[in-house]
């Protein structure tokens, strides 16, 4: 085998094991995948794409969109890259958030099922989402991705301060717009309680991300003085984006349906238990304390414990997990074996003037702990 086909081999692997929605997808509703590549590409198409010598027309038919989307897809330059980028982002905040419990964000044939059900965990697959969309169509605009837009340069807020707007500013409300835009298209019915809060949900992802706007600033002066500073916005990086998510997940609140005496309409309320009513008194609970915020992230499920597998989740059977830190919880008290494996790793490295290092391999043994 020449060298040149075994280069495009291990590109094509490395490329399989980057893409994120070849096995691990999700979309932004409980019917239709948006985000996601078709699970039936050859190896060729997959390098093709992730090489983005494809065109965008073609990549908007391999993206999984609805018909209305797919016409936003094809409207411009860089767009079904920016959602091939934003489902990714996505993905990768996910697993990061999730790599140490017992749900790893592990989709794939799960995530039908999953996104059937109002869990938690689907809560923060469609806030993630919407956020990983407004973060990476805001980043595209200053990058020079899509020519529907450029750098915000924030000409429509006002300067109070001895400072300047200037620079390439990330462009949040064209995120924010196309977002809003692109989700409403997947959008079939919101009437039904599900509707309601998964479009709550991706509000909540949308909010975060403009919450956490930044404002950077870089200092013009003789001699490192800062007589005038050129500002400009910029987001928050999406780890923290996810954190902020992550949090929210954790302080989930279970919601059901009520409908409103005035206007007739359902809307969302927070389940509790309510006294039960005698024969003496009656009780009235105020509906605006049973309201969710917008802020909130809801769900209508309760959970399982995703420590057999089941449709829902692999389980957790040959996980790694960390002795003394969450191995009891990950194993869901079944223990876990020890294997003892050889690692090697970059040693006694030395600095070579100027611009070299030389390092030797050290091997060591380690121990590993996987789940019974």
């Amino acid at each position: 085998m020449t060298r040149s086909c075994k280069e495009l081999i291990i590109n094509q692997l490395v490329l399989v094991l980057s893409l994120p929605v070849i096995f691990g997808y999700f979309g932004l509703t409980a019917r239709e995948p948006i985000l996601s590549l078709s699970q039936d590409l050859d190896p060729s198409q997959m390098y093709e794409l992730g090489r983005h010598k494809m065109s965008s027309g073609k990549m908007c038919e391999m993206l999984k969109l609805q018909k209305k989307q797919k016409r936003m897809c094809r409207r411009g330059k860089g767009v079904a890259e920016s959602l091939l980028e934003a489902s990714k982002l996505s993905l990768y905040e996910c697993r990061y958030q999730f790599k140490s419990e017992r749900w790893n964000c592990t989709l794939g044939q799960y995530r039908e099922h999953l996104l059937r059900k109002g869990f938690k965990q689907t809560s923060f697959l469609y806030a993630i989402s919407s956020a990983g969309l407004v973060h990476a169509f805001a980043r595209a605009c200053s990058q020079g991705i899509l020519d529907r837009c450029t750098c915000d340069e924030s000409k429509h807020l006002e300067n109070r301060k001895a400072w300047l707007w200037g620079g390439c500013g990330d462009n949040i409300r064209f995120g924010l717009k196309f977002t809003r835009k692109f989700l409403k298209r997947a959008r079939k019915s919101g009437k039904d309680v599900r509707a309601k809060v998964d479009q709550h949900n991706s509000r909540v992802g949308i909010k975060v991300v403009k919450d956490n706007v930044n404002t950077t600033c870089k200092c013009h002066g003789v001699s490192g003085s800062c007589t005038v500073k050129t500002c400009w916005l910029q987001l928050a990086k999406f780890h923290a984006i996810g954190r902020v998510i992550k949090y929210k997940y954790e302080t989930a609140i279970k919601v059901g349906a009520q409908t409103n005496q005035a206007t007739g309409k359902s809307q969302l309320v927070k389940r509790q238990k309510q006294p039960k009513p005698n024969n003496h008194a009656h009780v009235h609970v105020q509906s605006n304390n049973l309201i969710p915020k917008r802020g909130d992230l809801v769900y209508m499920e309760d959970s399982p414990n995703f420590c057999r597998r089941t449709k829902h989740s692999p389980g957790t059977s040959g996980r790694l997990c960390n002795k003394g830190k969450n191995c009891d919880i990950i194993c869901c008290g079944r223990g876990y074996n020890v294997q003892h494996i050889t690692v090697k790793r970059a040693c006694q490295c030395q600095v070579i003037w100027c611009c070299k290092v030389n390092c030797k391999r050290c091997e060591t043994e380690e121990e590993i702990y996987m789940c019974k």
